[in-house]
């Protein structure tokens, strides 16, 4: 797979390029900023795109706007957006932009190479991978929501295990729940949201978790310093 990273930590970004030129990816271009992202994109044709949240020069939200744009000009393009801590309104932002796959990880998830990898991997392949803080943040935030609160216990763990990539076969598993069992909580789930389910497990979470981004009301930006 054609990667391009985009990380101003110089070890962090040689050891993404080490990391995922060993597990057999092709890193493209490594960027320290985004001032020839779009060049780049166009030159290189990666099919995934890594990036850091917070970029040069400000280091407050260059990344993310950046991984917004690319929204508008490669919609198709996987995306993955690495933080250091939980951006809930980034994260909204890029979940209510849609398009094509979507990874939004902890940084804490790199030290753990073998799930990191399988999570590049699983995006490339079409899946969104939210991070479980970042879904439990989202969704506990969104408890004021009055179709929330429709949903059963269980049926918000089911969404949070969809949001965070995870098949019907793998949340029954976690859950030691039949998958005719898993397949009958999202149902339900989606019904209690208003929203038709579909056959896409990637598109049917960017809907839901956007859906109850849009209707939920602004999301206020987080503290918190890189």
């Amino acid at each position: 797979m054609r990667i391009l990273i985009c990380e101003d930590s110089v070890l962090l970004r040689e050891g993404l390029v080490r990391l995922l030129e060993d597990a057999g990816h092709q890193v493209v271009a490594a960027l320290p900023d985004t001032s020839g992202l779009g060049d780049s994109v166009a030159e290189t044709d990666p099919e995934l795109c890594i990036l850091d949240v917070r970029l040069p020069p400000t280091f407050t939200d260059e990344g993310i706007r950046a991984a917004l744009g690319l929204r508008q000009t490669h919609p198709s393009l996987a995306l993955l957006v690495l933080s250091q801590y939980v951006e809930e309104r980034y994260a909204s932002d890029l979940i209510a932009a849609q398009g094509g796959p979507l990874g939004y990880l902890l940084k804490d998830r790199v030290a753990d190479v073998a799930e990191f990898v399988d999570s590049v991997q699983r995006i490339a392949d079409g899946a969104t991978v939210l991070d479980p803080e970042v879904v439990a943040q989202l969704l506990t935030r969104r408890n004021r929501d009055e179709r929330m609160l429709r949903l059963s216990d269980r049926e918000r763990t089911v969404l949070a295990l969809i949001a965070e990539g995870k098949s019907n076969q793998a949340i029954a598993a976690a859950l030691f729940l039949s998958e005719a069992s898993v397949e009958k909580h999202i149902t339900s789930i989606f019904q209690k949201l208003g929203l038709e389910p579909d056959e896409s497990g990637n598109r049917r979470v960017l809907a839901a978790l956007a859906h109850i981004e849009i209707t939920g009301g602004q999301a206020s930006q987080t503290g918190g310093t890189r």
